[in-house]
Formats: C-alpha cells, structure tokens, sequence
C-alpha cells in the first residue's frame, strides 16, 4: 500500500470519480474537488502529496489553481501535474514556464498515469528526506555549538571539524551510510561535556582526579544521550569511543585497532590536531607544522595508520592548511582538557 494522498481535481464527474477509484485500489488516500475554487477549499484543511489537475474548468482553471497553489508556502513543493484534453502547443508551454511538474494529455493509459504520480512522489520524497537531514543537521549544529558558546568568543568550530573529517574521509572508500555517520559524530562528538560544570571544563590549573574523571565520562554521558534518537543511533559509537587509542590505552573501554569504529579513528585524529592548533583557554596553539608532525609521530600508538596516511595526503596537498587560514583563530577557543599528566589527586 502506497499512502499518499492525491488531490484529484477535475470537472466531469465520471473521469473524477474513475480516477479516484483506480488510485485507492493502489493505496493512494484521495481527496476530490469540482474546479480549482474548490480545490483551495480542500487544501485550507489538507496537505496532499501530489495535486493532479485538469486545466479548463468553471470557477477556477487549472493554470490559476496552480497559481494559486505556489503562491502559498505550505504547498509551494507539493507536485502538480496537469491532466487535460488540451493538446494545443501554447498550453504545453504554458504550463511548463509556470513550472508545473508534469503534463499530460487525455487519453491517457493507467499504467502511464500510475508511472507519472509515482516518479514525481518518489522525487518529491527524496526532496523532503533532504531538506529533514539539512534540518537535522542544522539543530545539531545549534546544539553542538551551545558547549562553545560558553566560553565567550567562539564561533564556526564545529563547521571546521565536520569540513576536516569529511577532506580525511574522502580518502576513503566510505559508503554515504558512514559519511552520514561521521557529520553527525563529528557535529556531537563532545555533547556528553554539556553535563560537565563549568568550573571543571574551564579550568586553568591542574585537575583534581575526580575532576579528570567527570572530564572523562563526557564520552558515554555524549552517546547515552543520542542512543535513544533513533536516526543517531548508529552514531553513538563515534561519541563513545572517539577517545579510544590505536594502542588500547584511550578510554572509556580502552578498545584498540580495529575494534575502535571507524568513524571514532578519524574524530581521534581531528580532534587531537584541533586541540594542538586552537587557542586553548589554558594554553596558546602550537604552529600547524609541530602538530602534523605530533600526529605522524603518534600513528600506530595513538592513531590509526591508516587515518594518518589520508591525513598526511590532505597535507600533503595543502587542504588542511587552507583549512585553517579560513578559520578566525583569534577569535576561537577550544574546550580541550590538558592531557593526564596534568591531573593531580586530591
């Protein structure tokens, strides 16, 4: 069964009704109406996933129904097609500089007709999961962004990261399925420190081993609060292991090799190059030059192999430089921790 609802609008009563009975016997739910009057009738309470309209009918045509119909932006994406005995030339191209999505011409055989709505609801599906995911995208950002915004100054650093992982994951043969992942992880990776008080996540001086330990548990806090949405569900194994090291020595589950998700083993990369190459609240950046080399000195221990040779190539090629001469560095900071050695016990 289909689902979708269609608009049918169409002045002879025998064609409506013989339309609207072939699309139900497909699965499609059907509103009906008389002229485009009362096809703006129906839609103040409606949204249809597709309108299939004649052209000449009493009240209102159906060049001025579509007109209509654009003019309002709750319908403005919803396909229109036009189905009509008119065969004259100009009305063909009327309807295609209005912009209408498909013209068809009576008679018209079932299975053309069936062809003609389900391209145009499957395309406008694809259209609406896209503009979803840019959605998504962007609250995640907002809210990823919200752990920066508490150290006045910082703007654009999440964008920096999502841009360097994805220049790492080109290197790769990464299905569109993990390249989603990686956005998403990359965007929320360190959500978990949102439950982290602030005289702990900013503060100058060594940490107590208590307050080393909060800092740590960011990791699982971060994917135990995505685990439960079910479209980052696959995304919460970045979060949690993007501390893990190449060697078994990272945290939370001191995971190692190929053990650690892919995706963690390039966010380890980004974001021990971010912390080097960022004004810290506690400490000034490194140049960009001693932290590559930090990274290819790590590989192996700290880093994956693998993920180091496509950062090198990205290197290697100057993208990640330009990477960084775009960003405002003196206007950001980061909320990186100082490393373990700085941790002192109570």
């Amino acid at each position: 069964m289909s689902g979708e609802t269609i608009l049918i609008v169409e002045d002879n009563a025998a064609l409506r009704v013989g339309i609207c009975e072939m699309l139900i016997l497909e699965g499609y739910e059907v509103l009906e109406a008389r002229h485009g009057l009362h096809a703006m009738e129906v839609l103040r309470g409606a949204t249809p996933d597709l309108i299939l309209s004649d052209v000449m009918m009493p009240e209102m045509n159906g060049f001025d129904l579509y007109t209509q119909v654009r003019s309002q932006p709750n319908l403005i994406s919803i396909p229109f097609i036009f189905l009509t005995a008119r065969t004259d030339p100009a009305d063909f191209l009327l309807g295609r500089s209005l912009g209408v999505d498909d013209y068809l011409t009576k008679p018209v055989t079932r299975e053309e007709l069936l062809t003609a709505i389900r391209s145009r609801i499957m395309r406008y599906s694809q259209v609406k999961l896209t503009h979803l995911q840019q959605a998504y995208i962007a609250s995640l950002s907002i809210l990823a962004n919200a752990i920066e915004a508490r150290v006045p100054g910082v703007h654009g650093h999440i964008e920096w990261l999502v841009e360097l992982a994805q220049i790492l994951a080109g290197y790769l043969d990464w299905s569109e399925r993990l390249i989603t992942q990686l956005r998403f992880g990359t965007i929320l990776h360190d959500i978990g420190k949102l439950n982290v008080p602030e005289n702990i996540l900013f503060k100058t001086g060594p940490l107590l081993q208590r307050e080393w330990l909060e800092i740590k548990s960011h990791p699982v806090v971060g994917a135990e609060m995505v685990r439960g949405v079910s479209f980052l569900a696959d995304v919460a194994p970045l979060i949690r292991h993007h501390h893990e090291r190449w060697d078994g020595t990272g945290y939370p589950d001191g995971l190692s090799a190929e053990a650690i998700p892919p995706g963690a083993r390039i966010l380890a990369v980004i974001d021990a190059f971010d912390a080097m190459v960022i004004p810290h609240h506690y400490a000034p950046p490194n140049t960009l030059e001693d932290a590559y080399n930090e990274i290819l000195r790590c590989s192996g221990t700290q880093f994956d192999p693998q993920i180091v040779a496509c950062f090198s190539k990205a290197w290697e090629a100057g993208r990640i430089q330009a990477l960084v001469k775009n960003l405002p560095i003196s206007e950001i900071a980061t909320i990186h921790q100082p490393p373990p050695t700085d941790v002192t016990r109570e």
